[in-house]
């Protein structure tokens, strides 16, 4: 009995005590940014980049020019709008926004509101707004609408990456 005891109190001993762990460095400084990371100041010029991307884009569509919208967006993008998968930007240009903006004289943005959170090289957007588009036909359509969007940071700067957009008809 006494053999067994003295057996089991070894083994709970060893199993208690600490084993060496190869312990990893702390120095992350060879990782790209790092620095940019811990500086506050250049963590908010980051947050506020990605949120002028989201407002080029307002100005783009009010202004309706397809060229600076297209470049906000990266080839593999993905646009969502009130329940329709769009495709990539370019698809959606093609085929969606393009047409439409032909039959627009007028598309005006009110109250919007923008906010961001970066995470690393990634940034989640949301936006509030109402707008107004004024058709060629003399129609006027006036909206609410909400966008989330994600963009991605590299070397040329922040992108789109995927947008998602609804509206509805204002409450009155």
């Amino acid at each position: 009995m006494k053999m067994v005891f003295i057996s089991v109190a070894i083994t709970l001993g060893t199993a208690v005590t600490p084993l060496p762990v190869a312990a990893q460095t702390m120095d992350h400084s060879a990782h790209a940014n790092h620095a940019m990371a811990q500086d506050g100041e250049a963590v908010q010029d980051m947050e506020a980049d990605a949120k002028a991307v989201l407002v080029a884009y307002r100005e783009a569509i009010s202004a309706r020019d397809a060229d600076a919208m297209t470049a906000l967006f990266t080839e593999e993008s993905s646009v969502f709008e009130s329940g329709n998968d769009e495709g990539t930007f370019a698809h959606y240009m093609e085929h969606h926004l393009g047409p439409e903006l032909d039959a627009i004289t007028s598309f005006t943005f009110g109250d919007a509101t923008v906010a961001v959170t970066r995470m690393g090289h990634v940034t989640y957007g949301r936006e509030t707004y109402t707008y107004r588009i004024e058709l060629s036909d003399g129609r006027g359509i006036e909206r609410e609408g909400v966008a989330t969007s994600v963009l991605h940071h590299d070397a040329d700067g922040w992108k789109i990456v995927q947008y998602h957009s609804s509206s509805r008809t204002p409450r009155g």
